[in-house]
C-alpha cells in the first residue's frame, strides 16, 4: 500500500493513470485506494481537483477498452476456434451476445463497484460481439461514476478516508447481493410473465 501511495504522490496524475489502467485490465493493482488517495490529495491541495479526475477517467477508459478490445479480437477468435472443446457453440456465443445486448450491458455500468467483476465485464462484452458503441455507452458512463464516487470519499473525508473507505468496501458484498437478488426477481418474473402469454 504505501509504494501505491508513494507512486501516485511521486507521479501525480501521471501515476493515477497509469495505475488505473493497469488495474482495470486486471493487475493486482488496489483501484478504489488509489482514487481514494487521490481525492485526499486533493483534499491536502496537493493535486487539483479538474487534473485528478480527468486522469482518473482517462486511466479507467484506456482501461476499460484495452479489456474490451483484446475481448473483441483474440477472446472471440479464440472462442470460436476453441470453443467447441468447451462446449461453447456459436449459437451460444449468440445467445451470450443477445444477453449482453438486452441486461449484460448494465454489468458494464455498475461492475466497476465489485473487485474481480469490473476485470471481466469488458472482456466478455468484447468476445460476445457486444457493439463498440453499446460498450462505451454503459462502460464509460460507469467509468465516470466510480472514479468520482471513489475521489469523492477522500476528498469529502479527508484524513479519515481509508476508515470510511474500509466501511464502504465491507458493505460492497451485501449491495451487490441485493442488487443480484432483484435483478433474478425481474427475470423469473418476465419468464413466468412469458410462460403465461
Amino acid at each position: 500500500m504505501a509504494i501505491i501511495h508513494d507512486w501516485v504522490t511521486q507521479y501525480g496524475y501521471l501515476g493515477i493513470f497509469s495505475l488505473l489502467v493497469a488495474g482495470i485490465v486486471g493487475l493486482p493493482v488496489p483501484d478504489e485506494t488509489i482514487l481514494a488517495f487521490a481525492g485526499y490529495l486533493v483534499f491536502r491541495r496537493v493535486l487539483l481537483l479538474a487534473p485528478t479526475i480527468a486522469a482518473a477517467l482517462m486511466g479507467t477508459l484506456c482501461g476499460i477498452t484495452v479489456s474490451y478490445t483484446l475481448g473483441r479480437t483474440a477472446g472471440l477468435s479464440l472462442l470460436r476456434k476453441y470453443g467447441r472443446h468447451l462446449h461453447l457453440t456459436q449459437a451460444r456465443i449468440d445467445r451470450v451476445h443477445r444477453w449482453f445486448e438486452r441486461i449484460g450491458i448494465w454489468t458494464l455500468l455498475i461492475g466497476y463497484f465489485v473487485p474481480g467483476v469490473r476485470h471481466l465485464t469488458a472482456l466478455v462484452a468484447g468476445a460476445s460481439g457486444l457493439r463498440y458503441r453499446a460498450f462505451a455507452l454503459f462502460a464509460y458512463s460507469g467509468g465516470l461514476i466510480w472514479s468520482l464516487t471513489f475521489i469523492s470519499v477522500g476528498f469529502f473525508f479527508g484524513q479519515h478516508w481509508k476508515p470510511v473507505l474500509d466501511r464502504i468496501q465491507t458493505h460492497v458484498d451485501d449491495v451487490i447481493m441485493i442488487a443480484l437478488g432483484l435483478i433474478l426477481v425481474y427475470l423469473l418474473a418476465r419468464r413466468l410473465r412469458r410462460a403465461r402469454l
